[in-house]
């Protein structure tokens, strides 16, 4: 199991990204979070197996039809147990 922080700014904050983020990672098995940040990006926590974790990170370079993905910077963090996705 990896962990893995996600940085995703450009149009990507009332497009339904993290809904959409919630459904794919769903999909995958992962969990985590994806929640709006003050400045316009949004924040993405995806946790499960590497296989899974990097198809999301394929994902979200595109995002759902109505974004607009501009930047995703990533960074590895320390695994952990969390339970669902949530989006906030």
């Amino acid at each position: 199991m990896i962990c893995r922080r996600f940085i995703v700014s450009g149009r990507v904050q009332g497009v339904w990204f993290r809904a959409s983020t919630r459904q794919q990672a769903g999909q995958l098995g992962l969990t985590g979070h994806a929640v709006n940040l003050p400045d316009g990006r949004v924040e993405v926590l995806a946790c499960g197996g590497g296989d899974a974790v990097n198809t999301l990170a394929a994902w979200l370079q595109r995002g759902p039809e109505l974004a607009l993905v501009k930047e995703v910077v990533s960074e590895e963090l320390p695994a952990r147990q969390l339970s669902g996705f949530s989006i906030g």
